[in-house]
C-alpha cells in the first residue's frame, strides 16, 4: 500500500497558489489513475483506489499546511502505513520555477508543511518530491509570495511540472524510489 500526499491549503482563496502545488499534483493524479478524491478523512481529503496491482492512498491535508502532519500522521496509522511507502509532494523556493527534485530524505528548508510533518513522522526519511517556485521578488515578503499565483509566463512551466511529477508518482507505483529518483531527476 502506498500513500501519495500533496501539501496545500484548503479553500478556494487558496486555489491555484504556489504553496498550492502538492494538491495540483494530486489532483492530476486522481484524474490519471481514476481514484476520486471524494472521502472526508485523516483530516483531508482522501481517494483509495488501485493501480498494477497496488493499493493507492491520495491525500489533500486540509489542517492548513502547517499542520500537514497531524493528517498524514493519522493516514498512516490507521492503515498502518511504514514512512518507506509515503510520498510527499510540496512546493521549493529554492528552485527554479518548475523544475522538480526527488529526494528520500532531507531537512525541512524552511518550509512549515514539511516542518510538521518530519515532527508527526519523527524522521526526515521519507520520499518527497519538491517543486520549483522560486524566490519571491525583492521586496516581497515569502507569505505573499508563495500564497500568491503564478505569472501568466510561469503557468506553462507549473503545468509541465506537476505533469512530470504525476509521471514520477506513477513510476513509484511499479519502480523502487531510487529508480525513479534517477529517471526524474535531470
Amino acid at each position: 500500500m502506498k500513500l501519495i500526499v500533496g501539501l496545500g491549503n484548503p479553500g478556494r482563496q487558496y486555489a491555484d497558489t504556489r504553496h498550492n502545488i502538492g494538491f495540483a499534483v494530486v489532483e492530476r493524479l486522481s484524474d490519471k489513475l481514476g481514484i476520486p478524491l471524494d472521502q472526508l478523512k485523516h483530516k483531508g481529503m482522501f481517494g483509495m483506489g488501485h493501480y498494477k496491482g497496488e493499493k493507492v492512498i491520495l491525500l489533500m491535508p486540509l489542517t492548513y499546511m502547517n499542520l500537514s502532519g497531524e493528517s498524514i500522521r493519522a493516514a498512516m496509522d490507521f492503515y498502518k502505513i511504514g514512512t518507506e511507502d509515503i510520498l510527499v509532494i510540496y512546493d521549493d523556493l529554492d528552485l527554479p520555477v518548475g523544475k522538480i527534485r526527488l529526494r528520500q530524505k532531507g531537512s525541512p528548508g524552511g518550509h512549515n508543511g514539511i516542518k510538521s510533518t518530519i515532527a508527526h513522522l519523527g524522521t526526515a526519511d521519507f520520499n518527497r518530491i519538491r517543486i520549483g517556485i522560486s524566490r519571491p521578488p525583492a521586496g516581497m515578503a515569502v507569505p505573499d509570495y508563495v500564497l500568491g499565483r503564478f505569472r501568466k509566463e510561469e503557468e506553462p512551466l507549473m503545468a509541465e511540472a506537476v505533469e512530470k511529477s504525476a509521471a514520477a508518482c506513477e513510476a513509484w507505483l511499479e519502480k523502487p524510489f531510487l529508480q525513479v529518483m534517477n529517471e526524474f531527476n535531470q
